[in-house]
């Protein structure tokens, strides 16, 4: 059975340790499908096509062909998204969501969270500052959602710091290239 690992991200901008991600998604999944997604509890500092062409310029440096930015799975209810990759991919393909673990106790308040757990396994990976609570496993549970922990902890680096801080180590290279051409953040200057 084919695995498909699902990774939307704000990619506000994306990060090294979306790179991270990335990389070993891509040797532990058949294919990795990812997307910047608009996050309707986050104000973002680029538009959507220019998160998804600097996602698209991280994985062209990680240089993995069995990674790809689909954009037709871009939506802000995961259900959706995954019902699309299932017309993509197929309903016999095992489908993995990424999610961080300061996402877990959010879900049993997505929309139709029980439909969407039924389908899909979520795949948590630890976020700085975000351990699991076993309140929200059980909330899982009681969703009868199925779950895996990564056994990768990405480099603890995340956009909010590329916004407020400017550091430029948080960014590969091409992504600072395409955000100075574009002036993008410039409330960082």
């Amino acid at each position: 059975m084919t695995r498909v690992a699902l990774f939307g991200t704000s990619a506000d901008p994306p990060t090294v340790g979306h790179q991270a991600i990335l990389r070993w998604l891509s040797e532990h999944y058949d294919q990795v499908a990812v997307w910047a997604a608009d996050n309707p509890f986050k104000k973002h500092g680029a538009s959507l096509a220019q998160r998804s062409a600097m996602l698209q310029l991280v994985i062209e440096d990680l240089g993995c062909d069995n990674v790809i930015v689909d954009e037709r799975l871009s939506d802000r209810r995961s259900l959706n998204t995954l019902q699309r990759a299932q017309d993509i991919w197929g309903q016999e393909t095992a489908f993995f969501l990424v999610i961080g673990s300061d996402l877990v106790s959010q879900i049993p308040r997505w929309y139709r969270a029980k439909d969407l757990l039924q389908q899909v396994t979520l795949l948590i990976f630890p976020r700085r500052g975000y351990p699991l609570q076993p309140e929200a496993l059980q909330q899982l549970e009681a969703l009868k959602g199925s779950w895996e922990t990564a056994t990768y902890v990405p480099p603890p680096v995340s956009s909010s710091e590329y916004r407020s801080e400017g550091k430029q180590k948080t960014v590969i290279p091409a992504v600072t290239d395409y955000i100075q051409t574009h002036n993008l953040y410039q409330e960082l200057s």
